[in-house]
């Protein structure tokens, strides 16, 4: 596969994060359709292919409008922080049934030294994540299989926030090596990826790859709130 990202997408990232202002942006707006979001749509364009070989229930939508890019502009209304645009640029592969059930998904987070890959199901509703919680308990050792062995930990870790306590109707003893799953509040694991990597042709069978290894997690997160994997 061609490569789809030059440096410049950290260079403008960079550039942003000193001058996060609208006339600057305006400047440079080109810049930022030739190094960051044309390259970002041709590269989902590009893993529709690779993505189907993991689930043909995850999709890599290029249109410029609700599909897996996401926008620059920060939503500021209920932010101290008036800054107009993020300082990354983030691709998200959806479930085909996320619009209508709560699903885990694929992201993709580009930033200057802080590139990373995630998988998995942020902050979902506390319900939906009671369901995962029992469905973890009863799948304790596939659960363990899919998250505490390599080669999945030699690239991801589980994290996201957590309750203070473990959480209530759940028969789990305290000391139990789960309870630190079962008290998140999201779902989720990521992997680091370096600049070197973003930019090379390798990109996408990386991504795809990395991917492939949380296939295990994914499946159960899937089975647990009701959607196919």
């Amino acid at each position: 596969m061609a490569r789809h990202f030059s440096p410049d997408v950290f260079a403008f990232l960079r550039d942003l994060a000193a001058n996060n202002d609208r006339t600057w942006f305006q400047e440079n707006k080109q810049r930022y359709e030739e190094s960051v979001r044309q390259p970002a749509l041709d590269f989902i364009t590009d893993f529709v292919e690779p993505l189907s070989t993991l689930s043909p229930h995850f999709v890599a939508d290029s249109r410029t409008v609700g599909g897996s890019l996401f926008r620059l502009h920060r939503d500021t209304r209920f932010s101290k922080d008036k800054t107009p645009y993020k300082v990354n640029t983030g691709m998200h592969f959806r479930h085909d049934q996320a619009r209508d059930a709560h699903a885990p998904g694929y992201y993709v987070h580009l930033e200057p030294r802080n590139c990373f890959i995630g998988a998995g199901l942020w902050t979902p509703e506390p319900k939906v994540a009671q369901q995962i919680r029992l469905h973890i308990v009863a799948h304790a050792d596939e659960w363990t299989q899919a998250t505490r062995r390599g080669p999945f930990t030699d690239h991801f870790s589980l994290g996201g926030d957590q309750l203070k306590r473990p959480p209530r109707g759940i028969d789990v003893d305290p000391a139990d090596p789960l309870m630190d799953d079962l008290r998140r509040t999201s779902f989720i694991a990521t992997s680091p990826l370096t600049q070197r990597t973003v930019v090379s042709r390798d990109f996408a069978e990386v991504l795809r790859s990395r991917f492939d290894l949380a296939g295990p997690m994914m499946a159960l997160l899937c089975d647990a709130v009701g959607v196919p994997f």
